[in-house]
């Protein structure tokens, strides 16, 4: 019998291909899938027999996998609006659960999924792969040896030019709060990776300023207090004129007492030390090196602790804080003021 982990994919076309022929390929060795599910009957099939999978493992239908399937964990890469169907449904199939950001896109949803894996005793990481690149793991291991001295605040901005409908995949462009809850879920889970807090309060604004290439918000401005009693600021812009700093090319500035270090869309983190009369020194420092960058390692995350080892740091207990700072930021928009994300966490969770 294989010691192979068994996966039922949901979702094979946009980024569930990559998954497919980039991201599980490395782990041929420890995992293979066994099921898939996907309503475009072309992609199915492409992806299907990229797999070499029979006609008995494609599903047009989730809830057909899910009594049909002999697996032992779930693999969700689909829109935000279907994740609480397929997270439920393997709950409730006893199937652990790799998912895709965010944990769903309603804060209602969140909590049905976080009662859902509770209720059943699975496990459930979802996939915050930007904290495990090289250019975000130097800015890392850079803050925590104290080269700033006393941290003040954290400075973050994305910025891509989707001016042109569609260019950030076609339901990005149709879907409400766009900006924050297929972008700056990340860059907020960025945000208390590298603070080594969790956000307590959070204020600003979503909007989109009447451009046609969104339906929904845009472009967000946002400042946080963590829990260590940082600041932080965010600035998200989908319609982006100027500068990019797109994905993985975000720009991440930590500001403390004894100097900056800044990372930029040339991926070099550098320290800032400014000396009075003499002016500002630059360090560049060297790049440290990963075992596996971003999805795969969360994926080789995923498997060990499937395995018996450590949990993984994005555990669905984790990441919904980073959910709760998400729907927060919506609510302080909406309601132009405050939100208390520490007190909106415990009054859903305890």
């Amino acid at each position: 019998m294989s010691d192979k982990k068994r996966c039922l994919m949901i979702g094979a076309g946009g980024m569930a291909g990559g998954w497919i022929r980039h991201f599980f390929p490395p782990f041929s060795n420890r995992m293979e899938v066994v099921g898939l599910v996907e309503i475009r009957e072309d992609v199915l099939k492409d992806q299907g027999d990229f797999l070499n999978l029979n006609d008995n493992q494609r599903f047009t239908r989730m809830e057909d996998a899910f009594s049909q399937v002999d697996a032992d964990f779930c693999t969700i890469v689909i829109p935000p609006a279907y994740h609480r169907q397929a997270a439920v449904g393997a709950a409730e199939a006893g199937l652990d659960i790799l998912s895709e950001k965010p944990i769903a896109d309603s804060w209602e949803d969140c909590l049905a999924i976080y009662e859902a894996v509770k209720k059943a005793g699975v496990k459930m990481q979802v996939t915050q792969n930007y904290r495990f690149t090289p250019r975000i793991q130097t800015l890392k291991q850079a803050a925590d040896k104290g080269l700033v001295g006393t941290p003040y605040y954290l400075m973050a901005r994305f910025a891509a030019d989707y001016r042109n409908r569609n260019a950030w995949g076609k339901f990005r462009h149709e879907i409400d709060h766009s900006l924050l809850v297929e972008g700056s879920v990340h860059h907020f889970d960025q945000l208390r990776h590298l603070t080594g807090a969790d956000c307590a309060t959070i204020a600003g604004w979503e909007w989109n300023p009447g451009h046609a290439s969104f339906d929904g918000e845009c472009i967000g401005t946002y400042v946080m207090t963590m829990t260590n009693n940082l600041r932080a600021h965010y600035e998200g812009n989908c319609l982006e004129s100027g500068a990019q700093n797109s994905w993985h090319a975000e720009y991440y500035r930590i500001v403390g007492s004894e100097g900056a270090l800044v990372l930029d869309s040339d991926h070099k983190v550098r320290l800032l030390k400014h000396v009075p009369r003499e002016g500002v020194s630059t360090e560049e420092l060297p790049t440290v090196g990963v075992t596996y960058d971003g999805h795969q390692a969360i994926v080789d995350q995923f498997l060990s602790w499937l395995e018996g080892g450590d949990e993984p740091p994005t555990v669905l207990d984790d990441n919904i804080k980073s959910a709760a700072m998400l729907f927060g930021a919506i609510d302080a928009s909406e309601r132009n003021e405050a939100v208390d994300v520490v007190a909106k966490l415990k009054s859903a969770i305890g």
